[in-house]
């Protein structure tokens, strides 16, 4: 079984965790990034078994839930990180109302934002229009509403679900910095989750709208969602982007549960819902291990489909 965390409040990060945080201020981390895109691609046998067998040492991944159980049998790294489970291995929890976790992960925080502001970690927080890259229509909509932050660590699965069933509205590439996201730095970094790079996808449902932040982290080259398919940031300018569906794309409405995209390394998703929409169960906070098709919360009976 892959290791998890344990669910408790983690202690202040001692002289180590302090200094790893700070060396991330001074490392070309977009460069770094690109590195590691490019090495994670790469197919030949000698090569990727290398970087495989190395994380499956060091990370030990539980792989008896994968379509494909064997690691060295992946053409790339990236192909073996980004692996698909079995269709029985995340069955879905209760029905329609059932909210269910995205992602296979660590609950960082969750709860009732406060006005338009999200709680980081203890003493740290940030604003949705830092992490909506504006949009003020959208979040006066979300102030005051519900918030699930959820940290993949390497060892997770990380592909990436619906909650709910949703049909998407839009979606934009916000360009940033690539901190890390681990416990740590989210304790010390300010308003860290509005300052990665991240893909921000909106979506109606007959609740009401939610949003899925997908945040980028150091060495996560890219993302990628069904409908927009590989998200890597240009070299060139970087300012907000707007994504468009490729012509291939699956139906922009999907049901609960349905794959919407994944990380090419290891990262965090934000979930937001508006006030009167949902309730999280009792216990979802930080240091809560979940895995995607467990229940996380529950539609108000008002706003049930």
């Amino acid at each position: 079984m892959a290791r998890t965390p344990p669910a408790s409040t983690p202690a202040a990060p001692g002289l180590g965790a302090r200094a790893f945080v700070w060396l991330q201020y001074l490392l070309p981390q977009h460069l770094l990034s690109r590195g590691v895109y490019w090495l994670t691609r790469r197919r030949a046998r000698w090569f990727k078994n290398a970087l495989i067998g190395s994380f499956l040492r060091g990370f030990k991944p539980d792989m008896s839930d994968a379509l494909q159980p064997d690691a060295l049998v992946y053409p790339s790294f990236n192909e073996f990180f980004t692996r698909v489970l079995r269709p029985d291995a995340r069955p879905l929890a209760g029905g329609e109302r059932c909210i269910v976790s995205p992602v296979d992960g660590t609950v960082s925080e969750a709860g009732a934002l406060d006005g338009n502001r999200i709680l980081q970690a203890k003493g740290r927080d940030y604003s949705l229009q830092e992490l909506l890259a504006g949009q003020d229509a959208l979040c006066a909509r979300l102030a005051g509403g519900r918030f699930a932050t959820i940290y993949l660590a390497p060892y997770n699965y990380h592909r990436i679900h619906m909650p709910v069933a949703g049909t998407l509205r839009e979606a934009w590439l916000v360009p940033g910095r690539l901190f890390s996201v681990n416990t740590a730095t989210a304790a010390q970094v300010p308003r860290l989750f509005a300052r990665n790079e991240r893909v921000v996808c909106v979506f109606d449902s007959p609740a009401g709208p939610f949003v899925v932040v997908l945040v980028g982290a150091l060495f996560v080259g890219s993302m990628t969602t069904v409908w927009h398919g590989q998200v890597t940031p240009a070299r060139g300018p970087r300012r907000v982007q707007r994504l468009q569906p490729m012509a291939a794309a699956p139906a922009l409405q999907q049901p609960r549960g349905a794959e919407l995209g994944w990380f090419n390394m290891g990262s965090t998703v934000v979930v937001l819902m508006p006030p009167g929409m949902a309730h999280w169960v009792p216990g979802l906070a930080a240091g809560r291990v979940v895995r995607m098709g467990q229940q996380i919360g529950e539609l108000e009976p008002s706003r049930a489909p």
